[in-house]
């Protein structure tokens, strides 16, 4: 355990950041497994509707510095190129 003041400080906000971090991933994940379930049901206006939500949480996520902009990026293209396979 930390002894001095601002270490205490720090462990408090590195909870406070992970726990925050953790809630915007595992909302990302189910956004994520909407747009899965909609593209495995052949559903094509629920997968674009999801999909846009999945774009928007995942740049969301990715400017904040949850994830990787490059992994965003490819999570996009990846789940765009389901999408137009649908189609």
């Amino acid at each position: 355990m930390a002894n001095i003041k601002s270490a205490k400080k720090r462990i408090k906000v590195t909870e406070t950041k992970t726990l925050r971090n953790r809630m915007i991933k595992s909302a990302l994940k189910t956004v994520i497994k909407k747009f899965e379930t909609a593209v495995s049901t052949n559903s094509v206006e629920e997968a674009k509707t999801a999909f846009t939500s999945v774009v928007k949480s995942l740049d969301k996520a990715a400017s904040s510095g949850v994830v990787h902009k490059n992994m965003a990026a490819r999570k996009k293209s990846r789940l765009a190129a389901k999408l137009n396979a649908m189609a």
